[in-house]
């Protein structure tokens, strides 16, 4: 597998941001960036939709769209990240099929997404939400207005960022099923920023118990607490060790666990959800925390697909 960044480009502001993340996550990763774009040549210009789902400036030939954006987001990348490796293609097809396929080649695919603002959250176009329905790599969501702050960019000799110049990037953890890929990723991520891993996990009292916490006797709840938190712990813990620079926070929370990632992407560089891949008669779906967080988060999301 090619090790390559990723980023979809289709002339929006949304794919604009989305390149402009992907140009700092290369060069955090010392990685070549790969700028796509897919044209449907049977389409009428009329008939193109940004994979933020807002309108964009109609061209006066599909050969435009070809030829002038990945050229002028690569000229102004070039400006902003001098000496980042970064490529063009060009790619007949619909952008689904392309983009899906060029995940499965990628380290990770990143996207773009209207933002509606802090009360209505993402609006997550039908292009970005398939694919990311259908790949099986990570596919970070990138709203507009969400990308690298040029404080956060990494130091001209290319040697990385300062520890602290990130927020720190959040990981929304089901210990039921606290896969390798997920936690790789999350880990991976904070590493590369220099930046703190804060660990989330929502649990729910069992049903047996009622459903207010407020009423169990609190030695009881204490100890089903004490019990998540231990269990947290426990998955992390060889993690903490591949990774001994990443200095990690766990939080335990009672309640849904995307109400509390929600919250803490008000304070994050970056969210970090999965996704289960399953293969099935009834089709794919992202799963109701990561859709939660996609339509919600203030920071970008990664989303890791996992067996």
């Amino acid at each position: 597998m090619s090790r390559t960044v990723v980023v979809g480009l289709d002339g929006s502001p949304a794919s604009s941001a989305a390149a402009e993340w992907a140009a700092n996550e290369a060069r955090l990763r010392r990685l070549p960036l790969k700028l796509l774009h897919a044209v449907e040549r049977w389409a009428p210009p009329y008939g193109y939709a940004s994979l933020a789902g807002t309108s964009a400036p109609v061209p006066a030939s599909t050969e435009y769209w070809g030829e002038h954006i990945p050229q002028d987001v690569f000229q102004q990348l070039t400006e902003r990240h001098p000496g980042l490796e970064m490529t063009t293609e060009q790619v007949d097809g619909r952008p689904v099929t392309v983009l899906t396929d060029a995940a499965q080649e990628a380290e990770v695919l990143v996207l773009g997404s209207r933002g509606l603002g802090a009360m209505t959250g993402f609006l997550v176009g039908s292009v970005s939400q398939a694919v990311l329905a259908h790949a099986e790599r990570p596919v970070v969501i990138v709203r507009t207005g969400s990308g690298t702050d040029s404080a956060h960019l990494p130091t001209p000799d290319g040697s990385g960022p300062q520890e602290g110049a990130y927020r720190p990037v959040v990981l929304g953890l089901d210990l039921a099923r606290p896969c390798d890929e997920l936690l790789e990723y999350a880990f991976d991520a904070a590493a590369a920023r220099r930046a703190p891993l804060r660990v989330v996990h929502g649990w729910s009292m069992p049903p047996a118990y009622g459903f207010d916490p407020a009423l169990i006797a609190p030695e009881v709840r204490d100890g089903i607490a004490a019990g998540a938190a231990g269990a947290l712990g426990d998955a992390l813990r060889p993690w903490r060790g591949k990774y001994p620079e990443v200095r990690v926070e766990e939080e335990c929370a009672v309640g849904r666990a995307a109400g509390h990632l929600v919250a803490a992407s008000a304070n994050a560089s970056l969210m970090v959800v999965g996704r289960r891949v399953r293969h099935s008669a009834i089709g794919t779906h992202l799963g109701p925390v990561a859709h939660a967080v996609l339509h919600h988060s203030a920071a970008p999301v990664a989303v890791v697909p996992h067996a």
